[in-house]
């Protein structure tokens, strides 16, 4: 049977099971990476426990995994559907030797960036499991090792750098920025907001897992979203970016400040609004709701803590 490659993941889950199965099992016996990654987006379309609410980050980061571990397994013997038990180990102490190609960059391979293709082949063997192709997984006993050094201290929050940048976004991308430095939004959440989310001093959320919180504005959020009017003949959105967009227009925006290094992602921004909360209530359960989080123990990784942050209280002990 000839591999279509056009095919949709919406078109593939729709498949009867031998049709898809069929589908799999071909793809990989060719290791077709377009088809393997089809087979894994209709996985997690209709076959994961997130389905179609599996954020878009999510989804980019398993398309690179696949495109990273087929043409390894293939160059290395591996057979997809019937993998060696020390085949998911084999991929893993690749990764950990294999030097960081990437523009400007040198060295290994990060391990949060190990620990993300890891965590890709592992769904993409949960999906051939699904499409009926095999049962094995190689990964299900692998794990990543942990970076040792805190997130915080690696992507730390912006600080007062924050404000000379802010002078040189247009409204829009400072209004952009605001929503992730002050009201604490995931870029991803950022990007769709629609002006029928806000009401008064509240935005509406649709997060992470298609979990819905409410937000509270501060006032220059406020005041910076007014500026920004969705298009007239649009869906109300007031932002029309991609993530790509956006991050080349905030890195345009520090280098025209003086600041070309400041630029660390919108997380780092997120960090910001997490840290300066913390210092305000001194409660991770407050800044964990605040930020839609499900647990504290991450909450933790956003809020920068100074060193000295008890010495007033340990004084007189």
């Amino acid at each position: 049977m000839t591999l279509v490659r056009s095919e949709t993941p919406l078109a593939l889950s729709d498949l009867t099971d031998q049709a898809l199965r069929v589908r799999a099992v071909e793809a990989a016996a060719t290791y077709d990476v377009a088809v393997l990654t089809g087979v894994l987006m209709a996985y997690m379309r209709s076959g994961s426990s997130q389905g179609s609410r599996t954020s878009l980050h999510t989804i980019k980061a398993y398309r690179v995994s696949v495109r990273n571990f087929v043409p390894w397994a293939q160059a290395s013997g591996v057979q997809l559907l019937r993998p060696g038990r020390r085949d998911g180990g084999r991929y893993l102490a690749y990764l950990q030797e294999r030097p960081n190609g990437g523009r400007g960059r040198s060295g290994k391979l990060s391990a949060a960036t190990v620990q993300q293709y890891i965590a890709g082949a592992r769904a993409l063997y949960r999906a051939l499991d699904w499409a009926g192709a095999t049962q094995i997984n190689p990964f299900i006993t692998v794990s990543a090792p942990q970076d040792r050094t805190p997130a915080i201290i690696k992507r730390p929050p912006y600080q007062d750098e924050l404000e000379a940048v802010l002078l040189s976004c247009d409204q829009e991308l400072s209004a952009l920025l605001l929503l992730c430095a002050h009201a604490g939004l995931r870029i991803g959440e950022a990007l769709q907001v629609k002006a029928g989310d806000i009401a008064g001093n509240i935005l509406t959320v649709y997060g992470k897992g298609g979990k819905l919180r409410r937000v509270p504005l501060g006032k220059r959020v406020r005041e910076a979203l007014r500026e920004v009017a969705p298009q007239p003949d649009g869906d109300g959105r007031l932002f029309h970016w991609t993530y790509s967009q956006a991050a080349y227009r905030m890195r345009k925006a520090s280098l025209a400040a003086g600041h070309p290094e400041f630029w660390r992602g919108f997380h780092a921004a997120r960090k910001s609004s997490g840290t300066r909360l913390y210092q305000k209530v001194g409660d991770f359960t407050r800044v964990a709701v605040f930020l839609g989080h499900s647990s504290v123990d991450t909450t933790r990784k956003y809020v920068a803590v100074t060193e000295d942050d008890v010495s007033a209280e340990v004084e007189d002990f």
